[in-house]
């Protein structure tokens, strides 16, 4: 038999390391100064070159930083403009058509200046409106404890909102007059008024409860009170300078008594006070300092004068009086007055109101 030969087994060769890779490794010195032979050099020629390189890099951020913050600038905007418009509405709606007189909604009126009504070329805000009309539901609320939600309580409120709005009309009538004639009250003449009132105790023995009976009845305080008090005070004043009859009448009493004219009898010949004039003018009652039930300035009068005195005359914003010391007995007085009744302000405001008519912008 022919011996069987073994294959031979042939192994690959294996392949040497390219001679790169033992390149021989360059001291850091020699490093460095490859590195800085492969960055480009800045010359005065290439400095433009360059500069427009390195802006072009970074562009590619800026602009897209700029595209976001437009965009959310244009977002705020919007959603701004948004919201105010849906202020807006909801402030509309809760005045002019469901004539809302919340707490909210009243602050609302004293930073906006919205109007209610127009008289003529000035305008009448609702703040004004609401601060008449929320006195009034205060008082019935607290005093009366009227339910405004009812039935009853709200043909109640009708009214008090006619009886407002008629009184910031008549107001803006009033101003207007006070503006043709030259007729004004000062701070100082309100600031007596309170001060002649408090003296009286007629609105309490102290500053507190002072304080404390305008929050209680009318939900004021004494800046509201005494807004309340130069309205009423202007109105008074525009009477007494245009009731010039009147004011004639009381002048031609007094110069009557002063040339001796019997006082009873004067004050039953001329005296408007029907409940008096048939008693020489004489008061039902002795009269205190406090007495609610005379007007605070006969009451000043009476106690400045002695038994058998007569003043002159003095206006309680809806008379002009007259009075007497009949007697002083301990701290009251017996007096007597002669009174002339002023005209109502709306015999003033009727001829203006043909020629500048009231325009309502809510539906009561």
């Amino acid at each position: 038999m022919s011996k069987l030969k073994k294959p031979k087994l042939s192994l690959p060769k294996p392949k040497l390391p390219s001679k790169g890779l033992f390149k021989r490794r360059l001291p850091p010195e020699e490093r460095i100064k490859e590195a800085f032979a492969n960055v480009p050099k800045i010359t005065d020629e290439t400095v433009a070159e360059h500069r427009e390189d390195v802006l072009s890099s970074a562009r590619k951020y800026i602009y897209p930083l700029q595209h976001s913050r437009k965009r959310i600038v244009s977002i705020s905007t919007s959603i701004i403009v948004l919201a105010v418009i849906v202020l807006f509405s909801y402030i509309g709606l809760s005045l002019y058509r469901f004539q809302n007189t919340g707490s909210f909604i009243y602050g609302v009126t004293q930073v906006i200046p919205l109007p209610v009504a127009k008289v003529g070329s000035s305008w009448i805000s609702y703040e004004s409106y609401l601060f008449e009309l929320r006195r009034y539901m205060h008082y019935y609320e607290t005093q009366q404890q009227v339910d405004f939600s009812s039935k009853s309580g709200q043909a109640q409120l009708v009214r008090y909102k006619q009886q407002a709005m008629n009184e910031v009309i008549t107001n803006a009538y009033v101003n207007e007059l006070a503006s043709r004639y030259n007729v004004s009250v000062s701070n100082q003449q309100v600031d007596q008024e309170v001060a002649l009132v408090q003296s009286q105790n007629r609105l309490g023995s102290s500053q507190s409860e002072f304080n404390d009976v305008l929050s209680e009845f009318w939900g004021w305080n004494e800046a509201d009170f005494k807004r309340e008090l130069k309205a009423q005070m202007l109105q008074q004043a525009v009477v007494a300078k245009l009731d010039t009859a009147t004011e004639q009448r009381a002048q031609e009493a007094l110069n009557s008594l002063k040339h001796g004219a019997d006082f009873a009898t004067l004050a039953a010949q001329v005296s408007d006070d029907t409940s008096t004039k048939n008693n020489g003018g004489q008061f039902p009652n002795l009269i205190g300092q406090n007495d609610p039930n005379i007007a605070p300035q006969i009451t000043q009068a009476l106690f400045s004068l002695k038994e058998g005195q007569i003043s002159g005359i003095i206006n309680t914003g809806y008379t002009l009086e007259i009075v007497k010391v009949i007697s002083v007995q301990g701290g009251l007085i017996q007096g007597a007055h002669i009174s002339f009744n002023l005209k109502p302000i709306s015999d003033f405001i009727a001829p203006l109101e043909k020629s500048q008519p009231r325009h309502v912008f809510i539906h009561i």
